[in-house]
């Protein structure tokens, strides 16, 4: 267990103890203590080792003990006894948005509400507002909550449904019976959100592959299982379908599975106007449903399929019927995808001098370590005093940190460089800091975290933003978290035309929580020629995974090596810096 996993542990504890009443002292000592450990500079387990623990302002002989615990043997039973002290409910309570744990105990305290279900009668019969510090706006918004919980219930983030599916994916490819394999359905499409994971496989001995896929790893129990189809339950609740064909059917079937539905419609209506069938089983010379191999168009993949229907073959990310056919008929498909590989670093990035946890020390490492020739290091402007922004004087000081780490990396005959940076807070009426700081940093994002419910305002807000010459680009323009909260109301037309006008970038979020700009609007920005960074917002060393994620969602939104910004080699991209402020446009 590492001193992320410590840390989190911690937090929780502290929720716990809220949920309990304990004292407010108690709860935020927890807290506290989480904070501290991620700024650490040095291993968790070599500050036990050497009993350094105690020197940690904050970390009493409690704490002290309970970190040991959970270092040394990956358990702690005070944890585990406070937690199933705790009903379930009351955590699942804390995911509704506006609900913290003072109010959660409060609604457990006075209406025994232990239920997400018990909540929402409480609401309907006006329960909620009746209570001192609630209201009727309260009510109505947890209501609001648990409608958007409920309607996304059954969707799980890209991200999950990747971790989930790529072992199984791996395995299935090293089974002897296998001839062909691939997910299907939107995993493939690289949808942002994914209902269930489809599997797909070719194969003489369908029944022994139906087998195998039941026993994985991973499988909580089986929904269905036949002679060449079978359905499981993964950890967290997705589902995962099996379909097993034969080899000559391969092509038809991975198309048809692929989907998206609306592509399928137009690819069937194709096919007909062709004197054609297609379906799940094959293209057939016919102009009545059939399966019969004698009237067979043989196409061995994918890319004969479409050949036969007089078009280029369109990359799966793609097929949605957003303009992917008009696109095809003239020839105008973008002939390569930007691929991860493209991306050579990351130019929204945080580390432990705002909310991030790890030093500017661990992230060059790690960030060396896959490749990368440049990072920036973006912390929280002072608005965002919740995630520990930085003031000026802060800033200043961090800009000679990163001065030094990039003057050791070059001593050492590394090519790495971090660029400084700050991810500024758009305010009201002005951005976080003046523009002489701004224009002292290498790279400038600029982000709406706190955002009202008017349109108007919200997208004055972000147009003044992106006029200012020391604005590199926009951060994840709408604030959406998948599956949890809704975008903010903006009119992200104005704003692209805003960043044409000016030669703003976006950003394209990588956070699979995020993935904002959505991708159904990349298409507009690059028409309007608007470059995108496709950026992790790392806050954890692991978070530079996030590129390949953002990369997918990219190509969704049809763009090229060409059209994101940080596939520039360094000394490229820092003439694309220094653009925006010598731009003709001001």
């Amino acid at each position: 267990m590492d001193k992320s996993q410590v840390a989190d542990i911690l937090s929780e504890i502290g929720v716990l103890l809220e949920l309990k009443g304990e004292n407010p002292f108690k709860t935020r000592a927890y807290a506290n203590a989480a904070r501290t450990l991620e700024g650490l500079t040095e291993p968790l387990d070599k500050m036990i080792a050497e009993e350094r623990l105690g020197e940690i302002k904050g970390i009493g002989e409690a704490l002290q003990e309970k970190i040991t615990t959970l270092i040394t043997t990956g358990r702690l039973p005070y944890y585990e006894e406070l937690k199933a002290a705790t009903p379930p409910g009351l955590l699942e309570m804390l995911q509704i948005p506006g609900l913290g744990p003072k109010k959660v105990k409060r609604l457990h305290d006075e209406l025994g509400i232990e239920s997400i279900e018990a909540l929402e009668a409480a609401c309907v019969a006006g329960k909620i507002a009746v209570l001192d510090g609630f209201g009727e706006k309260t009510q109505a918004k947890i209501i609001e909550g648990i409608t958007f919980k409920r309607t996304y219930a059954s969707k799980h983030h890209l991200s999950t449904a990747l971790v989930a599916a790529e072992p199984i994916l791996d395995a299935l490819r090293q089974h002897p019976d296998v001839i062909r394999c691939s997910t299907a359905g939107s995993l493939r499409r690289w949808k942002e959100t994914i209902g269930d994971v489809d599997f797909l496989v070719s194969s003489k001995h369908p029944a022994a592959i139906i087998e195998y896929f039941v026993t994985q790893p991973g499988i909580l129990s089986i929904s269905a299982r036949g002679e060449t189809k079978a359905s499981v339950i993964l950890a967290g609740g997705l589902q995962a379908d099996l379909r097993v064909v034969a080899d000559t059917e391969f092509p038809y079937a991975l198309a048809y599975f692929t989907g998206s539905k609306e592509h399928n419609i137009v690819m069937r209506q194709r096919a007909i106007a062709r004197g054609l069938r297609l379906n799940e089983y094959g293209l057939f010379k016919s102009k009545e449903e059939t399966r019969d191999p004698a009237l067979l168009v043989r196409c061995q993949t994918e890319e004969q399929i479409f050949e036969a229907l007089e078009l280029p073959y369109i990359q799966p990310e793609l097929r949605e019927d957003h303009g992917e056919f008009v696109a095809a008929e003239m020839n105008a498909l973008p002939e390569r995808l930007v691929e991860w590989t493209d991306l050579k670093g990351s130019l929204h990035n945080h580390s432990n001098w705002s909310d991030g946890n790890s030093t500017l020390d661990e992230i060059a490492a790690h960030v060396e370590e896959l490749g990368c020739a440049y990072w920036a290091i973006t912390d929280h402007s002072r608005a965002s005093f919740q995630a520990n922004g930085l003031a000026p004087d802060r800033l200043r000081q961090q800009l000679k940190a990163v001065s030094a780490v990039n003057q050791k990396l070059a001593d050492e005959g590394h090519d790495l460089r971090l660029l400084t940076g700050s991810e500024v807070d758009v305010l009201k009426e002005r951005l976080d800091f003046d523009d002489d700081l701004l224009g002292e940093l290498d790279v400038v994002v600029a982000s709406l975290h706190v955002a009202g419910s008017d349109e108007s305002d919200n997208t004055k807000r972000l147009i003044r933003a992106a006029e200012n010459p020391f604005v590199h680009m926009l951060g994840h323009l709408t604030g959406r978290l998948l599956l949890e909260r809704k975008p903010y109301p903006v009119n992200q037309h104005a704003v692209i035309d805003a960043c044409a006008a000016t030669g703003t970038w976006i950003e394209l979020n990588s956070n699979p929580y995020r993935f904002d700009m959505d991708w159904r609007l990349w298409q507009y920005a690059k028409d309007k020629g608007v470059r995108c960074v496709i950026n992790c917002d790392a806050h954890r060393l692991e978070h530079a995974g996030f590129l390949r994620l953002g990369a997918g969602v990219a190509r969704k939104g049809w763009l090229t090596k060409a059209d994101v910004i940080n596939t520039l080699p360094l000394e490229k991209l820092q003439k694309e810096l220094a653009r925006k402020r010598t731009s003709s446009n001001r």
